[in-house]
């Protein structure tokens, strides 16, 4: 056993993120998870993951989307979170471009039910270079499966639900190789139970009480994934850990 103290000042957080080699993934795509937990293990306050992140969280999560190609996210986070296209600062574009990506990652939001309000910036604030897709499955009801190709890119990933590893694969075919997962839980779980969660990011906030959810939900049947700590940082009293597959861990050595 170790004890973590406080070491040196890391003067760019978003540093140690951006150093990581994704090029070797254990599937189609390479998978990050990035998540914010509180100290119980809850997930979410009054229904809000933005309610429990700290200042230094929101910080970080603003930015490591730097390193994606495309962020992918489930319907509910996407309704909760009031999201909207993906922002970076024109320091972090010139980042990317230099290393042949786009200039901001599209938002990839997976719904099986196509239940959206069109209006809202998600959708109406797309642009062309960073279009919003939506996932979806086959069995969705076809007059809204029509209505959504008015308003995004839609890709059809499953029958009856949408299927994790189809989804990867169709943002893999159109040139995706880094996915960061903003969750929610169920489709994190689902990931994980998919053998397709390369990485996770998760921060600790210094806060009990909220709501009973957790990070991920493990879908039932699913077996247990293992996971390295592979980094540690910590601003103010918030904790950040990075951790990577176990199983590829072991193969790099």
């Amino acid at each position: 056993m170790l004890d973590l103290l406080r070491g040196v000042e890391v003067p760019d957080a978003l540093a140690p993120y951006l150093g990581v080699d994704r090029s070797r993934p254990m599937h189609e795509c390479w998978v990050t998870g990035h998540m914010v937990a509180g100290l119980d293990g809850t997930a979410a306050i009054g229904g809000r993951v933005g309610s429990l992140s700290t200042a230094p969280d929101q910080a970080l999560f603003r930015r490591m989307r730097q390193i994606a190609d495309v962020v992918l996210v489930g319907a509910e986070t996407v309704r909760r979170e009031r999201y909207g296209p993906v922002r970076l600062t024109d320091e972090a574009v010139d980042w990317r471009r230099a290393r042949g990506m786009s200039p901001l990652p599209p938002i990839a939001v997976v719904s099986r039910t196509l239940e959206f309000d069109w209006s809202a910036e998600v959708f109406a604030g797309a642009s062309a270079d960073a279009p919003t897709y939506l996932i979806t499955c086959a069995a969705v009801e076809p007059n809204r499966l029509a209505d959504a190709r008015k308003h995004a890119t839609v890709l059809v990933a499953g029958g009856e639900r949408v299927e994790p590893a189809a989804a990867l694969q169709a943002l893999a075919g159109l040139g995706h190789r880094v996915v960061l997962c903003e969750g929610g839980p169920t489709l994190l779980g689902e990931l994980v139970a998919a053998g397709r969660l390369d990485e996770l990011c998760l921060s600790i906030a210094p806060l009990m009480g909220g709501d009973p959810v957790p990070v991920s939900v493990t879908p039932p049947g699913a077996g247990l994934a293992e996971f390295d700590l592979v980094g540690t940082m910590v601003e103010e009293h918030t904790l950040f850990l990075r951790y990577q597959r176990g199983e590829m861990r072991r193969h790099e050595r």
